[in-house]
């Protein structure tokens, strides 16, 4: 047997649910992976938040869990981190953190985006950063932090994304790339560069911010204590990574207009590249965002729907922790399409484009005693299907949108084959499932080698990449009726339980 000497690439991938470490050739074919649960804590309703230093140990767990399945760890030539994109660690002089790290979906930002629609405005932010305005972000974030936790914010001196704080630890260099910053409400997307008139506007020192660099930017080797702990070797290259995402679209080669991926995990994207920012205000007012792309000089636009993998995975709970999916998938198989009439509205954690709505809720209508588990679970499916299908025909509505030619689906939840049929039958358009292994990881790793200098540019890179992909078809008879039902009743349903969802928010708050 040949043994290769070919350099190994290690992706991070630091996500809601799970922070995995993959290992991969320069073809993209994984050699070794580890995962460990993303430790997570809820205090209160609409609160979440992760602890730093908890976060690198998991890293550091399944970094020494994956490296630990070679026979010669000193093939790894680069490291990259992606992550999600809306949760920060505040940092001290000394690197530690001062307070915890909000989750990207948590919700008690909402006082500091009322006060930023009054003070700033929603049409002027999305002019500067390609955002809409939503409790997510990073600039929100901060101005809780800044109110709430005074001496903490004060003894702050640096705000790091997730990927960058990884990234940080590993090498000692602090910086943002492009792709993240785009997720912090802070970034000028046209020129590139951190808003500082916006900071100083509403008292956040911009020096608070990382310094800016673009995916893929060498940051220096691996330090001997990370080389240590993480079981990398001393020679490992560390390199700047990007938002999830964004390092998914990059490993299926989703890098010019025309082609949407879909990425489904516990959020879901419907993701766009374009090759420069839209302006139109009315694209921020329906809760879209624009953003940097990991590859240079390009752009994307996407619609987040953040309640995909929750919703299916809160129902598993809801019915019972033991359930296991493919049991939920068989049953749900048996249902009729359209669910017996039951529809489900997957706004679990607010609502989704074109709505930009931080109030909304999630509903099951239609339910009758002939609804079983089996039926909750595919009307859950189809109201995904539904969601997705409404995000992208608003979008597409918007001048300077491509034609859609291609439709590339890529996550976990693209495991589940009954979804995959659905989408495809309610887009009426086939779904390219990229069966790349841990794609987002993959889209880390390519950026670490380009930072390493193991690719020498994107085109190359994705040319050595051995893809599988599986072209899932519409089901022709069944076309019509999800048609029907998309048209008459879904597009409806946001608009019709709108004031209610309204008012029992008002009632809980």
């Amino acid at each position: 047997m040949t043994v290769s000497n070919d350099p190994l690439l290690v992706g991070l991938d630091v996500g809601t649910t799970n922070i995995k470490a993959v290992i991969f050739d320069l073809t993209g074919q994984p050699v070794a992976a580890a995962s460990v649960p993303t430790p997570t804590y809820y205090p209160q309703p609409t609160w979440a938040y992760y602890q730093a230093e908890e976060l690198w140990q998991c890293t550091v767990k399944v970094l020494r869990q994956a490296t630990a399945q070679l026979d010669d760890p000193r093939r790894i030539a680069s490291i990259a981190v992606a992550s999600m994109g809306e949760a920060a660690a505040p940092l001290d002089t000394h690197g530690q953190p001062t307070y915890d790290v909000i989750a990207w979906f948590d919700q008690r930002t909402q006082p500091q985006v009322d006060w930023l629609d009054r003070t700033i405005g929603k049409d002027r932010l999305f002019d500067i950063s390609g955002l809409s305005l939503q409790p997510i972000f990073g600039l929100a974030k901060l101005l809780w932090f800044k109110e709430n936790q005074p001496d903490a914010f004060a003894r702050t001196v640096r705000w790091l994304n997730m990927a960058d704080y990884i990234a940080y630890r590993l090498s000692g260099v602090q910086a943002t790339d492009y792709s993240l910053a785009s997720r912090t409400l802070a970034l000028d997307l046209r020129r590139l560069e951190w808003a500082t008139g916006l900071l100083h506007e509403v008292g956040i020192p911009p020096q608070i911010l990382g310094p800016l660099c673009p995916s893929g930017t060498h940051l220096g080797p691996i330090t001997a204590e990370a080389a240590a702990v993480t079981g990398l070797p001393a020679t490992t290259q560390v390199a700047s990574g990007g938002h999830d995402h964004v390092c998914g679209a990059l490993a299926v080669g989703v890098t010019k207009p025309g082609v949407m991926l879909n990425s489904v995990g516990t959020g879901e994207t419907i993701f766009v590249s374009l090759s420069q920012p839209l302006a139109d205000p009315e694209m921020g007012r329906q809760g879209y965002t624009q953003g940097a792309h990991v590859v240079a000089n390009h752009y994307y636009v996407f619609g987040a729907a953040y309640a995909t993998g929750a919703s299916v995975e809160w129902l598993r709970q809801v019915l019972s922790s033991d359930l296991d999916y493919a049991t939920l998938i068989a049953e749900a198989e048996q249902v009729p399409p359209g669910s017996l009439g039951v529809f489900f509205l997957p706004h679990l954690r607010f609502a989704n484009p074109p709505y930009d709505d931080p109030k909304g809720r999630g509903a099951f209508i239609g339910l009758s005693t002939d609804v079983k588990r089996g039926t909750l679970f595919r009307a859950i499916l189809e109201g995904l299907s539904y969601e997705s299908r409404h995000i992208l025909e608003s979008l597409q509505t918007f001048p300077g949108m491509a034609a859609l030619h291609q439709i590339i689906a890529i996550g976990g939840n693209t495991r589940n084959p009954l979804l995959m049929r659905l989408k495809a039958t309610i887009f009426n358009q086939p779904v390219t499932v990229a069966t790349v292994a841990e794609s987002t990881s993959l889209g880390a790793a390519i950026l670490g080698g380009l930072g390493a200098g193991v690719y020498a540019d994107v085109p190359s890179a994705l040319a050595q990449l051995r893809r599988n992909e599986v072209v899932v078809e519409p089901v022709a008879d069944q076309v019509a009726l999800y048609d029907a039902c998309f048209r008459q009743v879904y597009r409806q349903l946001y608009l019709s339980l709108r004031s209610l969802h309204h008012t029992i928010y008002q009632l809980q708050n």
